[in-house]
């Protein structure tokens, strides 16, 4: 599988809750199909159907040992994943630093305009003579 395939695989993956749930219990431990269906309100056909699309993403692989099937996660595509991903935060992060950096000229240009408008800011009205107690 190409790269931008293998990246729409996991992605695809990815996007199902239970795969995430799966994923997460994976990370802990490798487990059999009856130790990943425990916690999860599906069936145990239905774990192995989300398995197999892990195995397709390249997410998980299986092994037989025995009557044992264990399904262990597989870092490299969760990695590759996560450096797609971080390339578009630098981005996210480098775009906001710059509008935040507008945003605070156009506050500063704001504030001298609004000095050269209404000059400097006194306690009297313009064009009304101060009252003196004599």
């Amino acid at each position: 599988m190409s790269g931008s395939d293998q990246l729409s695989a996991v992605f695809s993956a990815l996007a199902d809750p239970t795969r995430r749930a799966i994923l997460a219990e994976l990370a802990d431990r490798d487990a059999t199909v009856t130790e990943l269906t425990a916690p999860l309100p599906i069936s145990m056909p239905a774990v192995s159907r989300h398995l197999k699309a892990l195995e397709r993403a390249g997410l998980i692989s299986r092994t037989r040992s025995g009557k044992l099937r264990m399904s262990r996660i597989e870092a490299a595509p969760l990695r590759e994943a996560a450096e797609w991903i971080e390339r578009y935060r630098r981005f996210w992060d480098t775009s906001l630093t710059r509008l935040d950096a507008h945003l605070a000229a156009v506050q500063v240009a704001g504030r001298a305009t609004d000095r050269t408008t209404h000059g400097p800011s006194t306690s009297e009205s313009p064009g009304k003579p101060h009252d003196k107690e004599n």
